[in-house]
């Protein structure tokens, strides 16, 4: 085998508003946890019930960080792509502990807001397909109109 694969895609809803922090080099990062859900035949009762899991997302990047702090909030639909990441701590009573995350790092992956408000996606990698309210944080909208679409749309 040539290499490894890392590669994290999740769909699921905020479960609280995204916590923005600065990091000591200065650059600012987002973090929030999505609930995904999947459905399962209980054994006793035959009814189906819902089991839902929860993922931490770190958003390493500066104007990605700022569209999570404009943008998500509790119970906003999202679609992320990242890495798995582990990393070990130390907490207040000298313990290790270690937290298991999915990170958005500054150089790869996708966050896509669904909510039909904002039906945006955000890529780290400069092919992004922004909302004109996502856009404004970003840069300034795309002015091209329905009107200026090629009429030759073969479907």
């Amino acid at each position: 085998m040539a290499g490894s694969v890392n590669k994290v895609i999740l769909l699921g809803n905020l479960g609280k508003d995204p916590d923005i922090r600065a990091t000591s080099a200065g650059s600012r990062l987002a973090s929030f946890s999505i609930a995904t859900s999947t459905k399962y035949r209980n054994k006793e009762t035959q009814q189906l019930e819902d089991k839902t899991e929860w993922h931490r997302v770190v958003v390493f990047n500066d104007k990605l960080a700022d569209v999570c702090e404009k943008y998500l909030r509790k119970g906003s639909k999202v679609y992320v792509e990242g890495q798995l990441q582990t990393r070990k701590w130390t907490d207040n009573n000298g313990v290790d502990k270690y937290t298991t995350e999915v990170v958005i790092p500054n150089y790869s992956g996708v966050l896509t807001m669904l909510d039909s408000r904002s039906q945006s996606t955000i890529s780290d990698d400069n092919s992004s397909q922004i909302d004109s309210a996502a856009d404004e944080a970003l840069g300034g909208p795309d002015n091209s109109t329905a009107e200026q679409l090629d009429d030759d749309i073969p479907f």
